[in-house]
């Protein structure tokens, strides 16, 4: 059973949000997500200083059995990259809620429809 901590909040496409710590939140994928996409090879980041958009693309994973997009859970400025990421891509698998988070974002907008713990698992059992 793939892991779901409470604390933090998670959209339909998987990812997850931490709790905002003055304006910033941290973004990753799920246990979830990364479990179905497979040993991931390469991430595609948004650059620092850019805004992300609620619900849209801003970065893709590669994995050995596709390519996924990267849609930001909320709108704001990318504030720092996880380079650790960039340069080992599977920590995304190994670590998918610690050391395999992607980037963090001061967030601007955050929309009313992300998910609890709760509700995102029963999402992912479909």
């Amino acid at each position: 059973m793939s892991q779901t901590p409470e604390n933090l909040r998670y959209s339909k496409e998987h990812e997850w949000l931490s709790p905002v710590e003055d304006g910033v939140a941290t973004v990753g994928i799920t246990e979830f997500a990364a479990n179905a996409l497979g040993d991931v090879v390469y991430a595609q980041l948004p650059e620092v200083g850019s805004t992300v958009t609620a619900g849209e693309t801003c970065g893709e994973l590669e994995s050995t059995k596709s390519v996924s997009d990267l849609y930001s859970p909320v709108t704001g400025e990318v504030v720092e990259i996880n380079e650790d990421v960039v340069n080992d891509p599977s920590l995304v698998n190994s670590a998918p809620f610690e050391g395999g988070w992607l980037f963090k974002v001061r967030v601007t907008e955050e929309p009313s429809d992300l998910l609890s713990a709760a509700e995102y698992a029963e999402h992912a059992a479909g």
